[in-house]
């Protein structure tokens, strides 16, 4: 599923990379949360917790179906 994850990422950050973010995966875990750093601007951006729920995770869930959830690490 990493791989899945991953891929779907790259079709992301695209988008991300226009606003002057970037994004980075953490890791998966078995039971579909994924674990993303936010990078550039997005890293001290108000609105990255929109971005990532609203933007992120539904284009993720779209992509991977097995993605429960999206969190972002420091």
């Amino acid at each position: 599923m990493k791989g899945k994850v991953q891929t779907a990422l790259n079709k992301l950050r695209t988008a991300l990379q226009a606003d002057g973010g970037d994004i980075e995966l953490v890791d998966v875990t078995g039971e579909g949360v994924v674990k993303v750093r936010l990078k550039g601007a997005c890293a001290g951006c108000p609105m990255s917790q929109m971005t990532l729920a609203n933007f992120v995770e539904q284009n993720l869930k779209k992509e991977v179906p097995e993605v429960k959830k999206v969190e972002a690490v420091l």
